[in-house]
């Protein structure tokens, strides 16, 4: 272990004096005063009480951050200090997603987001629409930039094949009674970005996206094992019998689940023993509110005979 973080840290101080070297004093010196601006507005954001002001300070966050970007080699800046944000880099270098929330006063959320394209010219920037309330069917639905389920993503899993693609986990908030997390699918085409794809198969049925729902009070495992090539989760249950179409009332019941990547696509599978399941020490995310798991009453799934 030391000598893996020995070897990343020299990784980072080798990367940031080449970004240094690129970038120059006086590009550096720009992308530090918005990164202060945006960490003030970030803050504003997520505290004020205001609902006006929050949004308010959203939108000149939002101008912010373009001009920001259109500065030369901006992709390689961090914004480390901007914690209101959850900026994921594709493992391939090849995009970098900012996605962050706004809370409404009645509990929702709405969520705002960018896909960056690495480039060696100008500014290629997708502003993300979140068009949630209008997306009746999640997990059968295909759309665009300006059609976006929006959420929160923390990781990113790259498919490499004829069509490539990238399955990225994600934090989407819901409402008063109940928090939702989704595993969403990016792809481009004729260079343009495209949310969803049927490349989940379960159940009998495929998906262009798997969404999660469970009680706000609860928290939900949902993290990427490299080594297995599997995406693992818990398995969300009802309380009892007569809550079964209550997905609010929902919480983990000690069991797992996952979806395990096979020729392309992913495999949905039941009863997952996480014995066999390295801590890979993925990151994850959760609504900030919550500082620990709560004990939950969910029956413990009995596994299969095979």
């Amino acid at each position: 272990m030391i000598r893996k973080s020995v070897i990343a840290f020299f990784l980072i101080a080798l990367t940031t004096r080449t970004f240094a070297q690129q970038i120059g004093a006086e590009g550096l010196k720009q992308l530090n005063f918005y990164q202060d601006s945006l960490k003030h507005l970030g803050a504003t954001i997520v505290n004020n009480q205001n609902d006006l002001a929050r949004k308010n300070a959203n939108y000149q966050f939002i101008k912010t951050l373009v001009a920001a970007l259109k500065t030369p080699f901006s992709f390689d800046f961090p914004f480390d200090s901007v914690k209101t944000v959850t900026l994921t880099t594709s493992p391939d270098q090849k995009f970098r997603i900012f996605s962050w929330h706004v809370a409404n006063d009645d509990g929702s959320y709405r969520f705002y987001g960018a896909i960056q394209m690495k480039t060696a010219g100008p500014l290629k920037l997708y502003g993300l629409e979140d068009y949630t309330p209008l997306i009746k069917a999640a997990e059968d639905t295909i759309g665009d930039n300006h059609s976006w389920f929006g959420a929160q993503y923390y990781t990113i899993i790259p498919v490499l094949g004829y069509h490539p693609y990238y399955v990225m986990l994600g934090w989407k908030g819901n409402n008063d009674k109940s928090t939702k997390k989704v595993i969403e699918v990016l792809s481009f085409q004729g260079d343009k970005p495209v949310f969803g794809m049927p490349v989940f198969n379960g159940n009998g049925k495929r998906r262009d996206r798997i969404v999660f729902q469970y009680a706000r009070q609860a928290s939900m495992l949902l993290k990427y094992v490299p080594s297995q090539n599997l995406i693992v989760f818990d398995h969300l249950a009802p309380p009892d019998k007569k809550s079964a179409d209550r997905p609010e009332t929902y919480g983990p019941d000690l069991s797992y689940d996952g979806y395990k990547l096979k020729n392309g696509e992913w495999i949905y599978m039941d009863n997952l023993d996480m014995r066999n399941v390295p801590d890979d020490q993925d990151q994850t995310y959760i609504d900030p509110k919550l500082t620990e798991r709560p004990k939950t009453t969910q029956p413990i799934r009995k596994k299969k005979v095979q």
